[in-house]
């Protein structure tokens, strides 16, 4: 999620107007972590389960293809 759509709960204000110190902290943090940085919270069973399903898709689509 981009930090652009989010209201913060403290002024409820759009976190990416910064107005204040709560929305700033938050807009600075989103912003270093980069597009990746919500996975970081993921488990690994997550993952592989994630990486399980993506592999059985490109399996079926490659079974149908044929």
């Amino acid at each position: 999620m981009t930090y652009d759509r989010l209201v913060c709960a403290n002024c409820a204000a759009p976190v990416s107007e910064g107005r204040c110190p709560v929305c700033r902290a938050n807009r600075e943090r989103l912003q270093q972590e980069g597009f990746f940085g919500g996975l970081n919270g993921l488990n690994p069973m997550a993952l592989i389960a994630l990486l399980a399903v993506l592999i059985a898709a490109v399996a079926l689509l490659a079974h149908q293809t044929v």
